[in-house]
C-alpha cells in the first residue's frame, strides 16, 4: 500500500508540472533579484547593442525610430509637478502627458546609454528621473491608478540599467527609490476592480518597481494579483461556460459577467474581456501580461510555462487575425471591431516563438507587419529593439 501510496504521489505531482494550472498561483520572489531585471535583461541588452553596432536588421532600424524620437531629443526639459492630476482619459491633464513622456524618454536614454555608451544619455535619463523625484507627491483624480501604472511601469526600467550599467553614478538614486515606494508603489500595490487593463497595467508598475526596491513581499503580492487578473482577463475554453473572475468583484452570474466582458456573451479562447470594447485597450492589457511574463523569466520563474504563457499566446493570436483583416463572425462583438492593437506582440511573440517554438502564424505575420515596433506614448516602447527575435 505504502508503495502504491507513492507512485500516486509522484504520477500526480508530475502530471501537474506538465499541465496548465486549474487556478492562478502566486510565484515567489527570487532569493536574490537579478539586475537589470525589469521587461529587459542585460543579456537582452547585450545582444540587442551587438546587433545596432553591426548595422543588422530590424535592430538598426528599431534603433534609428528610436533615436528620432521626442524621447531621445538631448533638448528635452523635463516637466515635473508635485501633484498630477488625471482624470478620465487623461481629462483632465495636468502633467499626466508630462509624466508618463518624461518616464519613457528616461528609458528611451538609457538604452541609448547602453548601446553607444555615450555618458550623455545616462546623464539625460538621470537628470528626468531626478526632477520628477524632486516634486512629485501624488496623483489624483480618477485616472490616478493607472496614470500611476503607466509611468511606473517605465521609471523602473531606466532605473534598472541607469542602476546597474552606468560606472558614472547617481548620486540622487536613494531619492529616486523613495519616490517610487511612497508615491508609486501605495497607488497601485492594492489592484483595481476596474476594466482589466487597468489592474494589469498597475501590477506590471508594482513588480517592476519591487525589483528595483528589491522588496520581496510587494514582488510577491503584485504577482499574486497579477496572476488571478490574467486568468480573468483571457478567456480559454479549459475555464468552462464562463470566464474565470476576480473574486472580489463579485461578478457571480452570467449576466454580470456578460456585462463586464462588454455585452460579449460566447466566449472562444483567445477573447480578452476587453476585445468587444477596442484592441487599443485589450493591448494594454496584452502589453501588461507579456511584460510581467518577462519580468518574471529574467527573475527565475517562468510564467510562460503556465496559464499565463498560454492565455498570452491564445490572446496575441486571436487579436492579431482580426488586426491582420480576418472576417468578423456575427457572434463577435456583434460583427463589428474596434482594431489597433499597438506595438505589444515583440515580447511576447519572442517568448511563445522563438524560445519555446509555437508557430503563432498569425501573431508572427502582424509582428513582422509591424516593425520596428515604436511606443504607445503610454507604456509601451522600442520593442523591436529590445526583444525582436532575442534569444537571450
Amino acid at each position: 500500500m505504502r508503495r502504491t501510496a507513492v507512485l500516486a504521489a509522484v504520477t500526480a505531482l508530475v502530471a501537474g508540472a506538465l499541465a496548465w494550472p486549474s487556478a492562478p498561483r502566486a510565484e515567489a520572489a527570487p532569493a536574490a533579484f537579478t539586475h537589470p531585471g525589469v521587461t529587459v535583461s542585460q543579456s537582452q541588452l547585450d545582444f540587442a547593442r551587438s546587433k545596432v553596432l553591426a548595422g543588422a536588421q530590424p535592430w538598426k532600424g528599431a534603433y534609428d525610430q528610436m533615436m528620432a524620437s521626442k524621447y531621445a531629443d538631448p533638448n528635452r526639459a523635463p516637466k515635473p509637478r508635485a501633484v498630477v492630476e488625471c482624470g478620465s482619459y487623461s481629462n483632465p491633464d495636468h502633467g499626466c502627458t508630462d509624466e508618463r513622456e518624461d518616464a519613457i524618454a528616461a528609458y528611451t536614454n538609457a538604452l541609448a546609454w547602453y548601446i553607444t555608451r555615450d555618458a550623455r544619455y545616462a546623464q539625460k535619463s538621470v537628470q528626468l528621473m531626478d526632477a520628477w523625484s524632486a516634486v512629485i507627491t501624488d496623483h489624483t483624480n480618477s485616472n490616478a491608478p493607472l496614470q500611476t501604472g503607466w509611468a511606473g511601469s517605465s521609471w523602473p526600467k531606466a532605473a534598472e540599467i541607469i542602476a546597474h550599467t552606468y560606472p558614472g553614478g547617481w548620486p540622487n538614486s536613494g531619492r529616486f527609490r523613495t519616490m517610487l515606494r511612497t508615491v508609486y508603489l501605495p497607488e497601485v500595490i492594492n489592484g483595481s476592480h476596474s476594466n482589466g487593463n487597468w489592474e494589469l497595467s498597475m501590477m506590471e508598475a508594482a513588480v517592476g518597481m519591487s525589483v528595483f526596491l528589491e522588496d520581496r513581499a510587494s514582488y510577491d503580492k503584485a504577482m499574486a494579483k497579477f496572476r488571478t487578473r490574467t486568468a480573468a482577463y483571457v478567456y480559454l475554453a479549459s475555464d468552462g461556460e464562463l470566464p474565470k473572475t476576480v473574486p472580489s468583484q463579485n461578478l457571480d452570474t452570467r449576466d454580470k459577467i456578460v456585462k463586464y466582458w462588454q455585452g460579449q456573451s460566447t466566449f472562444t479562447t483567445g477573447l480578452t474581456q476587453e476585445t468587444c470594447r477596442d484592441f487599443t485597450h485589450a493591448g494594454y492589457g496584452i502589453s501588461a501580461i507579456a511584460h510581467v511574463a518577462e519580468t518574471s523569466r529574467i527573475q527565475g520563474e517562468d510564467l510562460y510555462g503556465t496559464d499565463v504563457g498560454e492565455r498570452l499566446r491564445q490572446a496575441l493570436g486571436f487579436q492579431a487575425r482580426y488586426e491582420l483583416g480576418a472576417a468578423v463572425p456575427s457572434t463577435l462583438c456583434g460583427g463589428t471591431l474596434r482594431l489597433g492593437l499597438g506595438p505589444v506582440t515583440e515580447v511576447g511573440y519572442n517568448a511563445l516563438h522563438n524560445r519555446l517554438g509555437f508557430a503563432m502564424t498569425n501573431t508572427e505575420a502582424l509582428t513582422k507587419r509591424n516593425r520596428p515596433a515604436g511606443s504607445n506614448n503610454l507604456f509601451v516602447a522600442w520593442e523591436t529593439l529590445t526583444h525582436g527575435d532575442n534569444p537571450s
